[in-house]
């Protein structure tokens, strides 16, 4: 049987942040072994900019045309979309109409499908990310109104568990935001802030709407008398997240060691 592994991204324009989608995506790679591996992004702007520099990088129906087209018999797809939100939906809408066209065609879960796996980045970030003395460290999520969003108040509660009071989560695009974290932030005493993107990429958001030198999370905060610090760096980059995402395939196929 002809299998394939689709690694499904949303993607990102900015050049320097891809590195993040790469290691997870060579991650998945490698331990697909000799199966045949492609990739897909969900985001049609993200597919727009890209095909106007040159790259054509096709959706998941373009993606599973050609898997089709090649004979490919089961499909495993993998996203590496942090929640099962509204891309997620996506991704499983695109796949429906090719369920017959292949003997097998499997959807993977998403990094935050679960409390084992909120738990699981809360240990991964811990570790990745120790404690500064008189420095919070603060998460900058993107946020969604969908239900999934519920996994970013679920990983502040982990960090809790997990003995860490300095951490601090907050979303761009959903709950908490900016006003609810400052009001959090009020109420302990630390004066030093270390931003940190809880996203795949450290892309168009963590560049502009976390540090940078407009109407920013850096300056409102540097304005309420914080000193702040910004790291530009994706989960993607991080070793113990190509694990979790290694993981994902793990369940569905057996893979290389």
């Amino acid at each position: 049987m002809t299998e394939a592994v689709l690694c499904v991204s949303f993607g990102t324009s900015v050049p320097q942040a891809r590195e993040s989608i790469q290691t997870v995506e060579e991650t998945l790679k490698a331990a697909a072994g000799e199966r045949i591996f492609t990739r897909a992004l969900t985001s049609r702007t993200i597919r727009r900019i890209l095909a106007g520099r040159g790259e054509e990088i096709p959706g998941v129906d373009g993606a599973l045309a050609a898997l089709a087209a090649q004979g490919v018999e089961r499909v495993v797809v993998q996203p590496t979309h942090l929640l099962a939100g509204h891309e997620y939906d996506k991704i499983r809408r695109e796949m429906d109409p090719w369920a017959g066209r292949f003997s097998s065609l499997e959807l993977g879960r998403p990094l935050l499908a679960d409390t084992g796996d909120v738990r699981a980045l809360a240990a991964a970030l811990c570790a990745a990310c120790p404690p500064e003395e008189g420095e919070a460290l603060v998460l900058f999520g993107h946020g969604t109104d969908h239900p999934a969003n519920l996994v970013y108040p679920a990983l502040q509660t982990a960090f809790r568990l997990l003995g860490r009071e300095d951490v601090w989560i907050g979303t761009v695009e959903g709950w908490p935001g900016l006003e609810e974290l400052s009001a959090q932030l009020a109420r302990q005493s630390r004066r030093r802030l270390h931003l940190l993107p809880v996203m795949l990429v450290a892309g168009d958001h963590a560049m502009n709407d976390m540090a940078g030198e407009g109407d920013s999370w850096k300056t409102r905060l540097e304005a309420e008398g914080y000193q702040v610090r910004c790291t530009l760096r994706g989960l993607g980059a991080l070793p113990q997240v190509q694990a979790l995402y290694r993981a994902r395939l793990a369940a569905l196929l057996p893979l290389e060691q």
